[in-house]
């Protein structure tokens, strides 16, 4: 069996799958991420980001300038429910 090179632990993509993915045309940031849905699990890229932004500068010869980030919408870290529910709610 061959070895898998597992870069997004929580989506479950290999580094084959991401090159799979920029070979069809999947070649931004953005687009990988929606076609893939790496950086999209719990930890919201922290553990992958980085290693799918160097698989993708290599195979587009691109720099990490060119290529940018993808945009994190908040919460970056995880809010606990009991933590809203502590909050007073407008109006009330």
């Amino acid at each position: 069996m061959k070895d898998r090179k597992v870069v997004c632990r929580c989506e479950d993509l290999t580094e084959e799958e991401i090159i799979h993915a920029i070979e069809e045309g999947y070649d931004d940031l953005e687009s990988l991420k929606r076609y893939t849905g790496a950086t999209t699990g719990p930890c919201q890229g922290k553990g992958c980001l980085m290693h799918i932004l160097r698989i993708l500068c290599q195979k587009t010869k691109k720099s990490p300038d060119e290529v940018g980030v993808t945009t994190q919408r908040q919460p970056v870290n995880p809010v606990y429910l009991y933590v809203l529910a502590e909050g007073e709610v407008e109006g009330e």
